[in-house]
C-alpha cells in the first residue's frame, strides 16, 4: 500500500495534498503514536491534528521514529495542524505556530488552518482551550482578517507551506478572500452522506480551493455531550450502504470514503484501530458507479453534526453556523 501517498489534489499555491489523511481528533495518549505509526508504516503520508487536541507531541514522537527507521524523507510526508482558538490574536499566532513546531519536532508544517472563527480568551500557550472558573469556555471575538495576515507571514517566514481555515462558512471565507495577499487552500468541514455539504463545496471550487472532510462517517465514537436526539440511523449501518459494500466487496466505511474522494474532497478519517486505518487505505482500487454516487446522495438530511451549541458558539459573534454554509 505504499502508494497512497501518491493519490494527491493540487492546490491553488501549486503544491499538493494527499487525498486520504489520518484524523487524530480523539485519539487519546497513548494511543495516538501507535495509530501514526501504523498508518504512516501501510502508507499514509498525510497526518492531521491540532494544538486542541492535544497530541501533538505524540504525533511528532511517531513522525521522527518513522522517519529515522525508514530513512523516508521528510518531505514525503504532510502534516497539518491548526490554530486553537485562544491563539487568533495576531501577536500569538506566531508563538503558537512555534510551538507546534516543537512538539511535532518538525522545521515546517505543511499546512496550518485556523481552526474555527471562534475564538476565545487567550490564557497562555499551555491553554489551546479558555476554560473559566465556572467551566465556560471564555469566548473572545478576534479580527478575522487580522488574524489571517499573520497566518500569512508565517508562510513568509517559512515556518508554514501552506494555509487554510476549518469551519468558516462562505461569507468569513468571502471576507479574507478580500484582504488577503495569500489565499486559503482549503476549508476542513464537517462533511458526509447525511450531510454533503453540496453548496459549500461548490463555492470553494468556484474560489479555487479544496474541501477537507471531517468525520466522514459521521462520527460514531464523537462524546455523548455532542450527540442529538433523532439521529436517525448509523451512517456506518445505514441499508444503503450496507447494499454498496455488499457489491463492491468493500467495508460500509471504505464506501463513505470512495464517495467523498470521487466528489473531488480530501478526507481524514479518524480511527486508532490498526485494522480500520489500513482498511481505510484501500479505497483507490474501485470506483463507485454515477447510479451509486446518486442513492448516496439520497441520504442527506441536512443535519449538521458539530455546530459548537454544547460550548455555547450560539452567542459568538462570528458564528459560522449561523448561515446555511
Amino acid at each position: 500500500m505504499a502508494s497512497i501517498g501518491k493519490h494527491v489534489l493540487m492546490m491553488n499555491n501549486k503544491r499538493t495534498v494527499p487525498l486520504l489523511g489520518l484524523g487524530t481528533w480523539q485519539s487519546s495518549p497513548g494511543e495516538v503514536k501507535q495509530a501514526t505509526k501504523v498508518a504512516l508504516e501501510c502508507g499514509y503520508r498525510h497526518i492531521d491534528t491540532a494544538q486542541a487536541y492535544g497530541n501533538e507531541a505524540e504525533i511528532g514522537d511517531a513522525i521522527q521514529e518513522f522517519l529515522q527507521a525508514t530513512k523516508t524523507p521528510r518531505d514525503e510526508l504532510f502534516i497539518t495542524t491548526k490554530l486553537a482558538m485562544p491563539f487568533m490574536g495576531a501577536d500569538t499566532v506566531k508563538p503558537a505556530c512555534q510551538n507546534s513546531l516543537k512538539k511535532l519536532k518538525l522545521d515546517v508544517i505543511d499546512l496550518f488552518l485556523i481552526h474555527t472563527p471562534l475564538g476565545m480568551k487567550y490564557m497562555g500557550l499551555d491553554k489551546p482551550w479558555a476554560i473559566g472558573p465556572d467551566g465556560k469556555v471564555q469566548f473572545e471575538a478576534h479580527d478575522l482578517v487580522a488574524c489571517w495576515k499573520a497566518m500569512e507571514k508565517l508562510v513568509d517566514e517559512g515556518l508554514v507551506r501552506s494555509i487554510g481555515v476549518s469551519n468558516f462558512n462562505s461569507e468569513q471565507i468571502t471576507r479574507i478572500l478580500k484582504n488577503c495577499r495569500i489565499k486559503p487552500v482549503t476549508n476542513q468541514v464537517e462533511c458526509h452522506a447525511y450531510f454533503p455539504q453540496e453548496e459549500l463545496s461548490s463555492f470553494l471550487k468556484e474560489k479555487d480551493m479544496l474541501l477537507t472532510a471531517y468525520a466522514p462517517f459521521a462520527s460514531p465514537g464523537r462524546p455523548k455531550a455532542i450527540r442529538k436526539p433523532d439521529e436517525g440511523t448509523p451512517l456506518l449501518e445505514h441499508p444503503v450502504i450496507a447494499d454498496l459494500a455488499k457489491k463492491y466487496k468493500k467495508t460500509p466505511a471504505q464506501i463513505l470514503l470512495r464517495n467523498l474522494i470521487q466528489r473531488g474532497m480530501v478526507v481524514i478519517p479518524k480511527s486508532t484501530n490498526p485494522t480500520r486505518i489500513q482498511q481505510n487505505a484501500q479505497v483507490f482500487d474501485f470506483e463507485l458507479s454515477e447510479t451509486d454516487q446518486t442513492a448516496i446522495a439520497g441520504l442527506k438530511n441536512g443535519k449538521r453534526l458539530f455546530d459548537g451549541s454544547s460550548y455555547g458558539a450560539n452567542t459568538h459573534p462570528e458564528n459560522p453556523f449561523v448561515v446555511p454554509f
